[in-house]
């Protein structure tokens, strides 16, 4: 499903370029082309979500007890 964003009428170009790369960082489109550029092994695709986890993890626990 393509991304696409129209220029209202009197729009700068640079604020509807705006509006598109707020959308494409959304859709999380931008985060998939960066983590597909390169392949990455299945133990490291595991290792970085590991790592995420433990992450939010840390996050959720430090948020709860406050």
């Amino acid at each position: 499903m393509p991304v696409e964003v129209k220029v209202r009428k009197g729009e700068h170009m640079e604020k509807a370029l705006r509006r598109l790369k707020k959308r494409l960082d959304r859709e999380g489109i931008i985060r998939d082309a960066r983590a597909n550029r390169f392949f990455e092994k299945p133990c490291e695709v595991r290792r970085r979500k590991r790592k995420v986890m433990a992450f939010t993890n840390m996050l959720r626990v430090r948020h709860e007890s406050r």
